[in-house]
């Protein structure tokens, strides 16, 4: 890429030092100053013909381990730098933006003779995918007399995966835990066990575990039922940007997107196959493959906030759960989004004055507690969510919720 390419100020000195001696030369008819002050004179240009070979051989090359971390963790980004000794010392600085958490603009001094890695950590303090680069190097002669700036070509990226916190649990008409609803639901067919087991993970109940399987593997097994009826959970993130509050990394959708990571990987660690949509209806990620938990994270991370204003969109399913995290909204916007889905679901509900600093920017009548008598007299769970509280505890709030009565969530033919 072009860069400026000039002599320093004692180049520049030299210069003009170098044309008046020899220009005082000529009418002296001294012939020896003559030849100084030619010298003098060519010094600093044959310096800036010696830079400009060297600016175009600085070559960097990138290596960022790893190259996806989640918000908070560390990836260490390894700066290859070479370029033959055509230049004296180098003085690179490396474009990193703020959200990607390298503490300031690294700068480091190098001499490009041979290939030299330079380290420094970053330690991103916002989801998305950020670019780290372009290296902007400046360099100089050996003898200080010309410089030159060039910005080497060549960017990597860095995708920062929201954060996941550890839920334990399900509500009572998710998963395939033991007294779920619809727990009787089960239809293995004739001669067929309706009986899958798993490795033990932490947090699940002792009492699901299947001896008769654990003394098979010499490890720890639990239960898993398959229902055959079941349609896999359903998460929705309302992410709309007129609902929500707060900038950066505390602003209320990224608590929203972290509550969503945290309980789409959660169900897929307990087996249940998960698809990820927005308020609009746009799926991110689907059952299956699509719908890993690397799929999930990152479809999360790159998330932007939506135009849209209201919860209108096609049919959500009606087979399955659903979770629905949601921004400020009023009973009067519920309504498309409970005629989408009139089975019912779990759904969190974001007090986004909470986010706001100064609740007279909040949506008019858009209190949470309006909101959720809504949603609750058509047979949905509901938790509210402030700014600052933890992902686990309004896990742990629908977990509690007794089941919906029939007609509500969970309630089957």
């Amino acid at each position: 890429m072009p860069g400026r390419t000039a002599l320093t100020t004692r180049g520049r000195c030299l210069l003009a030092g170098g044309i008046a001696t020899a220009a005082c030369a000529v009418p002296l008819d001294e012939r020896d100053l003559l030849r100084v002050g030619a010298f003098v004179a060519l010094l600093p240009l044959l310096a800036l013909a010696f830079v400009l070979v060297g600016r175009s051989r600085v070559r960097v090359r990138r290596t960022l381990a790893p190259e996806r971390v989640p918000v908070g963790a560390v990836s260490t980004v390894t700066l290859h730098v070479g370029g033959g000794r055509t230049t004296g010392p180098l003085e690179l600085t490396e474009t990193v933006p703020d959200a990607a958490g390298a503490g300031g603009t690294p700068r480091f001094v190098t001499d490009p003779g041979s290939w030299t890695g330079l380290r420094y950590p970053l330690r991103p303090v916002l989801r998305g995918a950020h670019r780290i680069g372009p290296v902007v190097a400046l360099g100089v002669d050996p003898l200080g007399l010309a410089e030159f700036e060039r910005t080497v070509p060549g960017t990597d990226r860095l995708l920062v995966l929201p954060r996941v916190a550890v839920l334990r649990g399900l509500p009572a008409a998710l998963g395939s835990a033991d007294g779920a609803h619809g727990a009787g639901a089960t239809g293995s067919g004739q001669g067929r066990s309706d009986v899958h087991v798993r490795p033990y993970r932490s947090g699940d109940e002792l009492r699901r575990v299947h001896w008769r399987s654990t003394a098979r593997h010499d490890e720890l097994m639990v239960r898993l039922e398959e229902r055959p009826w079941r349609g896999g959970v359903t998460v929705l993130l309302d992410r709309r940007a007129a609902a929500h509050r707060g900038h950066g990394p505390g602003a209320s959708l990224e608590w929203a997107v972290t509550l969503a990571a945290s309980v789409g990987v959660h169900l897929l660690d307990r087996g249940e196959p998960v698809t990820l949509v927005t308020e609009d209806g746009a799926r991110l990620t689907g059952p299956g493959p699509a719908g890993s938990r690397d799929a999930v994270l990152d479809a999360l991370a790159t998330l932007r906030p939506s135009a849209q204003n209201g919860l209108g969109g096609p049919p959500l399913p009606g087979a399955g759960d659903l979770v629905a995290v949601l921004a400020a909204t009023t009973p009067e916007e519920l309504g498309p989004l409970l005629a989408r889905r009139a089975g019912g679901g779990h759904a969190v509900l974001l007090d986004v004055a909470t986010w706001a600093g100064d609740p007279s920017t909040t949506p008019d009548g858009t209190s949470p507690a309006a909101a959720a008598t809504a949603l609750r007299g058509a047979g949905w769970v509901v938790a509210v969510a402030a700014r600052g509280t933890p992902p686990e505890r309004v896990w742990d709030e629908l977990v509690a919720a007794p089941a919906p009565q029939a007609g509500a969530l969970g309630a089957r033919q």
